[in-house]
């Protein structure tokens, strides 16, 4: 007894699944390591890397050890490195005044990662002040301690100055204030910095998923930033968002965290002309990590199949933790 499959006799979809080598000719989506950007900390005054305990794999680097992992992500293909500065804890303060100092941790990594690779790898530095605020916070507070978008503004300003007098080919504000791609924009252009990008952190949820980050930067925040980031249960506000970053000058848009909202990632990327990035973030990494340490999954494949995942939503860039060991691997 002949069976029908699909439209036509004896279709089968199977046929093209057969090997490896039938998977790989029709795959629909590619990873390439041109596609991946490094997140690297740094942190002022030690010595020897320091491991992030939420992160197995991932370290607060010396300002040796990141120039080392510069050099190890160019050489395995990884398109960019994306600075994260950690200051001693001594000089945090409540207008995060560390994070425009110009010998600040976070411009002192910035002119070593340029020492060492120039412009052979894209180098991208996070615009925020979080890491630097002794409150924890993305910018100033006013006297009710509410985060002050527009005196916050004003330090950002200082900080993409700063940031590219220091080298930095990109900027990439997380903070998500109102008006903050625009008031970046005008500062680089008005300090003579006209070549440099803003990667806009247009979609940026307020997630449970940052823990393990919070870590990483030695974060002092008490609370959350449920006034600022965006609700996850919001997906219209997003294109909202994305609307005004474009407006402001935004070259790059990029969706934050990434699994979680894979359906805003996808409409981002159908709505633009712009590059789209999408940030793999600790949380994420975490749990595939933590799974592969119980014997609970499969930890290549499952490293493999989330970023094709990221990828195939519409991503032309995702920052993740794996980058230089997957691009070695691609």
């Amino acid at each position: 007894m002949s069976t029908t499959y699909g439209t036509f006799p004896g279709s089968r979809p199977r046929r093209l699944r057969t090997t490896p080598a039938m998977r790989r000719m029709v795959a629909e989506t590619r990873l390439h390591p041109a596609d991946l950007i490094l997140p690297a900390f740094v942190r002022e005054g030690i010595s020897t890397p320091a491991p992030i305990s939420a992160m197995p794999g991932v370290v607060q680097h010396t300002r040796d050890t990141l120039r080392k992992a510069a050099v190890e992500a160019l050489e395995a293909g990884v398109a960019g490195i994306m600075l994260f500065g950690v200051p001693e804890e001594a000089k945090k303060d409540a207008a995060g005044t560390a994070g425009t100092d110009p010998d600040g941790i976070l411009q002192v990594a910035i002119r070593d990662v340029k020492a060492e690779v120039g412009d052979e790898l894209v180098i991208m530095s996070d615009l925020c002040l979080d890491e630097f605020t002794d409150h924890g916070h993305c910018g100033v507070l006013d006297a009710s301690g509410r985060v002050d978008n527009d005196a916050t503004l004003e330090r950002y300003a200082e900080m993409a100055q700063v940031q590219a007098d220091a080298g930095v080919h990109i900027v990439g504000p997380s903070g998500m204030m109102d008006g903050q791609v625009g008031v970046i924009r005008d500062a680089l252009d008005q300090t003579g910095h006209e070549d440099v990008s803003v990667l806009a952190y247009t979609v940026k949820y307020s997630s449970a998923f940052y823990g393990p980050f919070r870590e990483a930067v030695g974060s002092s925040l008490q609370g959350d930033r449920k006034t600022y980031q965006q609700d996850p249960a919001n997906s219209r506000e997003s294109m909202r968002e994305l609307a005004l970053d474009l407006a402001e000058g935004a070259d790059m848009v990029m969706v934050k965290p990434a699994l979680p909202y894979l359906d805003v990632l996808a409409k981002v990327a159908d709505t633009v002309d712009v590059p789209v990035a999408a940030y793999q973030i600790s949380g994420e990494y975490a749990m595939v990590e933590a799974a592969a340490a119980n014997g609970w999954i499969d930890r290549d494949r499952a490293i493999m199949e989330t970023l094709t995942g990221i990828k195939r939503a519409g991503a032309d860039m995702i920052l993740t933790y794996w980058a230089t060991e997957v691009a070695r691997q691609l």
